[in-house]
């Protein structure tokens, strides 16, 4: 055990680092560990990686874009969710969102 109350604040400094780089080590052996059982439990039964894919459900994707800004066409948005401030903008100034549309 360790006596904490001899060392020094540069040694307890130290001490910290050593921990947090052995405590990441850990949990990143321990993730490759569960990964190859996870892989080698998976190829047993005849899994493959895109069926392991498919079990974690479909992939976010981004909507299309409905409206984009007339000022700065590289700004998109696909109508749903908080209008973005150019939205609210080109509102307040009179345009409608037929106007933005794509």
């Amino acid at each position: 055990m360790i006596d904490l109350e001899d060392l020094s604040m540069k040694e307890l400094k130290q001490l910290q680092k050593d921990v947090d780089a052995a405590i990441k080590g850990y949990k990143e052996r321990e993730r490759r560990k569960v990964l190859a059982e996870v892989e080698a439990f998976a190829r047993d039964r005849g899994l493959t990686a895109t069926d392991l894919k498919a079990l974690l459900g479909r992939s976010r994707t981004g909507l299309p874009a409905k409206y984009a800004n007339p000022a700065n066409p590289s700004q998109t948005w696909s109508g749903r969710g908080r209008r973005p401030r150019w939205v609210e903008a080109a509102l307040a100034d009179g345009k409608t969102l037929d106007d933005l549309s794509i």
